[in-house]
Order: C-alpha cells, then structure tokens, then sequence
C-alpha cells in the first residue's frame, strides 16, 4: 500500500475542521498517509522572524506529495494559508482544494490556485490524492 505524504494547511482559529478532515482521513480503509502539518503546539510557532517561519513551512511541504487546503472563505485572508499556496506552487507540488461541508461561501484564492477541487467527502478527497 503507497503511503502519501501531505502537507494540510489550516488555520488554527478554524482548527476543529482540521481536526474532522484528519479523523476523515485516518479512518479511510486501506489509505495511509504521514502527515507534515505543523501542529498547533510546534515550536515553528515561535520562530522570531516571518522569514523563519516561511522558511520552516517550506521544509515541511518539500517532502510532500501535495498539498490540502481547506477552502473555507477565511482562507481568503489569511497570510500562511496564501504563503503556503505561493510555496507549494514555488515546489511544484499539486494543490488540493476541500471546500468544507455545508459552506455556502468558498475561498476563491484558495480555488484559483487548485489543481482540483473536492467536496467535503472522504471519497472524494482519498480519490483526488491518489490521482497524483
């Protein structure tokens, strides 16, 4: 079974969809995957510099196969979910866009910079990461 490496960027004020896309994905039947977010504890967290912290960012996606990006509007403004877009597209890495369940309103810069986009469906989502 291949093991896909990923990079899911989130914002922690929004952490609880996070949390679900996680669940979602570690009960998926015969998938694996490692996970190289940045946990909500790290200490990336502290880094003295916004360059530090691009630059940590930068070697948590490197080893990834692609990156996700839940496409709620409040990506839309935040500055490490568009830093993190700029990265993987710097990388080459496929980006994959999961508009959250029930959302009426979606991030179009999340949309924009996506190389698919996916509802918030397990399926859906496993599916479109097998397809890089």
């Amino acid at each position: 079974m291949t093991t896909y490496n990923l990079f899911i960027s989130h914002s922690w004020a929004y952490g609880d969809a996070y949390e679900k896309l996680v669940d979602m994905l570690d009960a998926k039947p015969y998938f694996s995957y490692k996970n190289y977010s940045i946990p909500k504890d790290d200490p990336i967290h502290r880094a003295s510099s916004d360059w530090q912290l691009r630059n940590a960012i930068r070697e948590k996606i490197r080893p990834t196969s692609c990156v996700l990006i839940l496409a709620g509007v409040y990506s839309t403004y935040s500055k490490w979910i568009n830093i993190e877009i700029a990265l993987a597209q710097e990388m080459g890495k496929r980006i994959i866009a999961i508009e959250p369940w029930g959302s009426e309103r979606t991030s179009s810069a999340v949309k924009n910079a996506a190389d698919k986009i996916v509802k918030w469906n397990t399926d859906s989502i496993v599916g479109a990461i097998r397809g890089y």
